[in-house]
């Protein structure tokens, strides 16, 4: 599962060091924009304190909390796929979280507050069990079908998508546009703290799985002789990831390629046990993501960048570079 041979660290110092990039990111996140200032130039004006608690705060911890949910997310799919292509966002199950957010917003303008985190939560989770009851054979999962369906649904979700584009008004086809390509910018007090909940819930409760998930690694076969249920395990790790990526996309739209990108990454430096893969994963997405959203910002100031654009240049050719790896495993 490596894309080259990569000497390891140890899982402290891998944490110290995302700590670290953590704080820098945050620092640089807050202070640098169309309006550069200084945090260490006090007293700051009224206008400045406002730039940083109403607008570059909020949209920090959203990207902190997004980039986390996505990695974490990423991390498990992986690991009940056994294999480091799944993620949300390759087997569809970020477009069909879209699909629900863009329904809920063009036929429930009025709710949208509140029926677009539920939608989206729905919407991922109808596509997470199709594409885990597609790829599902009597030898196991299959890698390919996984893939080939979240293809499949991925291209039904945006013909829908764009069917809802051409028959919305003009607020709804600019929040649609919005979800297509990723955007921190509506961050507000709730998107936040529904993302920060979520978060704390999934991370503990895929903290419980993580012996399992690491006895999953073996195969199906030898994870039921050790009595894990491994199809209960599934469904209930699925769902938990649909309620996490359905999250996300509700408070930031379509962020691709950090679940695929940042769980190999770590696993390539530190190993696969889920006990530390999956609470570094977390730091490194976080830590991904308000790097992107900094870079999105700074590239083009004052306009800035869909931070969507921004993932999807950098997870690219990474994934690129994993298929040419992983070729040599497809059955046809």
């Amino acid at each position: 599962m490596e894309i080259a041979s990569v000497k390891r660290m140890a899982p402290s110092h891998t944490a110290l060091v995302l700590v670290l990039l953590m704080v820098v990111s945050s620092l640089l996140a807050v202070s640098l924009g169309p309006m550069k200032f200084s945090l260490f130039n006090m007293p700051l004006g009224d206008y400045e304190q406002a730039v940083i608690w109403q607008l570059r705060v909020p949209r920090l911890i959203l990207a902190l909390l997004v980039g986390a949910l996505l990695a974490l997310c990423g991390a498990v799919m992986q690991g009940l796929f056994r294999n480091p292509l799944a993620d949300p966002g390759i087997a569809g199950v970020s477009t069909g979280a879209a699909l629900g957010a863009v329904l809920s917003l063009v036929l429930l303008p009025a709710w949208s507050v509140f029926s677009t985190p539920f939608c989206a939560f729905l919407g991922g989770l109808v596509t997470t069990l199709l594409v885990w009851r597609l790829a599902q054979s009597p030898q196991g999962t299959s890698v390919v079908m996984l893939l080939l369906a979240g293809i499949a649904i991925s291209a039904f979700g945006g013909a829908v998508i764009g069917y809802m584009s051409y028959v919305a008004d003009d607020q709804a086809l600019r929040d649609i546009s919005l979800w297509q390509m990723g955007s921190l910018a509506g961050a507000t007090r709730s998107s936040t703290a529904i993302c920060f909940v979520a978060l704390v819930i999934l991370g503990f409760s895929f903290y419980r799985y993580s012996n399992a998930l690491n006895a999953l690694l073996l195969g199906e076969a030898e994870a039921r002789h050790l009595g894990i249920d491994v199809e209960g395990m599934k469904l209930k790790l699925i769902v938990l990831c649909a309620i996490g990526v359905g999250v996300a996309v509700a408070a930031s739209g379509i962020i691709g390629f950090v679940g695929l990108v940042v769980p190999h990454c770590v696993r390539m430096l530190t190993g696969p046990n889920h006990k530390t893969l999956l609470p570094l994963s977390m730091l490194c997405g976080a830590v991904l993501l308000s790097l992107a959203d900094l870079f999105a910002r700074l590239w083009i100031a004052p306009a800035e960048l869909p931070i969507g654009l921004v993932t999807a240049l950098l997870g690219a050719p990474f994934f690129f570079t994993l298929i040419i790896q992983q070729r040599s495993r497809f059955q046809y």
